[in-house]
């Protein structure tokens, strides 16, 4: 995959670096990972914004509209302890109505679930999550963490499903970042609700921007994967 601004993605690896590295309450610098968190993701959503030619002006509209929904919930889900419960919920808030603009995208060019392999697929790892965790969960989040996984679910499913039905460079992005973005957040379920996991920050923060940086990278226009068409060689002409 060739790398589009190399000094714009360049900024957002160093930015999700030092996100990762300082976070922890206990940290020092705990100050960097409050502004470096959304700033990686304001910088992933310039990169989408930037893109020379994209699939569609509203395919990346949407893109952009979901990152910035994105940096949102980064921002909520940082608010001190005492806060804990309006960010926990504006975050989680921020979050699904990002993955609905997700879901619109990347239901522009293609049937929404035209494949039922993937909804299927993610539709039962999904539901045996939520049974796992079902119990460790409070009640009164219940309704909303339904409705979350409910979105996301569907947001990675219909980028798997349309990976298999267009078969370019730009789909198969925007499939794994949807599977990284449900590995992400499954780890953070897994984590808060059944029990810590070890470096914990680096694996769901990694995930977590990796995935948005391929949702970002989908909206450049890509040629289809199929076999290539091979022009028939001209028919020789006899000499003389």
């Amino acid at each position: 995959m060739k790398t589009a601004h190399p000094l714009l993605t360049a900024g957002i690896a160093l930015a999700a670096v030092v996100a990762t590295l300082s976070a922890g309450s206990h940290s020092a610098f705990i100050w960097l990972h409050y502004l470096c968190k959304p700033l990686a993701t304001l910088l992933i959503l310039a990169l989408a914004w930037k893109t020379a030619a994209p699939i569609s002006l509203r395919y990346r509209k949407l893109i952009a509209a979901a990152l910035i929904l994105c940096a949102c919930g980064d921002s909520f889900l940082m608010l001190p302890a005492e806060a804990y419960a309006y960010g926990f919920v504006s975050g989680l808030g921020s979050f699904l109505i990002a993955h609905l603009f997700f879901l619109r995208a990347l239901s522009s060019d293609s049937t929404l679930f035209g494949k039922p392999l993937a909804p299927c697929v993610y539709g039962l790892l999904s539901a045996l999550n939520v049974a796992i965790l079902w119990d460790a969960i409070p009640a009164a989040l219940h309704g909303p963490v339904l409705a979350y996984v409910g979105c996301l679910t569907a947001m990675a499913a219909q980028a798997a499903s349309r990976a298999l039905d267009l078969r370019n460079a730009g789909s198969r992005r925007a499939a794994l970042g949807g599977a990284l973005f449900l590995l992400s957040d499954t780890l953070i379920a897994y984590d808060r609700f059944h029990q810590p996991l070890p470096a914990a920050e680096l694996w769901i923060l990694g995930t977590y921007y990796l995935s948005i940086y391929l949702l970002a990278r989908s909206v450049t226009q890509s040629a289809p994967i199929a076999a290539s068409i091979v022009a028939p060689a001209p028919k020789k002409t006899p000499a003389g």
